[in-house]
């Protein structure tokens, strides 16, 4: 459901950019590219603020457990999926930031993103996890950046009895 909202968030009309639904492993298209570029680092991300929380970032609730999988991770990053990835995603094509230039095909259909374009979205991740939002919990002005850490922390806490429960990150 959620990726079928996807053509609703995309403003560009470049044949290359229309949403045929989510694929991966490889990525067959650009925005799928691109997506999957944005939950990697989302992803790097997510690891360092479980192991930093003092957890085990392969045991999860949500995605199932794989050697070599960081389901725990993968679970934390589902909160900020939107916010953090899919937001600079649609930003980017819909700012006309990134073009279908650039992208390249492999042999066997997979697209990647060009040297440039790397350098583009790191950019435009790394200005949105700069912008200040305020934490629900915390009811504290904070980096969007720090969240995926304090909710690792928050989550680290109800995993060892010292809250009542987990209290999700739901932006305001």
């Amino acid at each position: 459901m959620y990726f079928s909202m996807v053509p609703n968030l995309l403003r560009v009309r470049e044949p290359e950019f229309l949403w045929n639904g989510r694929n991966r492993r490889p990525p067959l298209d650009p925005v799928n590219a691109l997506l999957s570029f944005l939950y990697a680092l989302l992803s790097n991300d997510c690891v360092s603020a479980v192991e930093a929380a003092g957890l085990d970032p392969q045991i999860g609730f949500l995605h199932a457990l794989r050697p070599g999988r960081p389901a725990l991770a993968l679970d934390l990053m589902e909160e900020f999926r939107p916010l953090m990835a899919d937001r600079v995603a649609f930003a980017l094509l819909n700012r006309r930031q990134l073009q279908p230039a650039d992208f390249t095909r492999r042999e066997g259909g997979a697209v990647e993103l060009s040297e440039r374009a790397r350098k583009e979205v790191l950019a435009a991740y790394q200005r949105r996890k700069q912008e200040e939002l305020t934490h629900p919990l915390l009811a504290e002005p904070m980096p969007l950046g720090l969240a995926p850490l304090l909710q690792a922390r928050i989550l680290a806490r109800a995993i060892r009895g010292d809250a009542p429960g987990y209290a999700p990150f739901v932006p305001r």
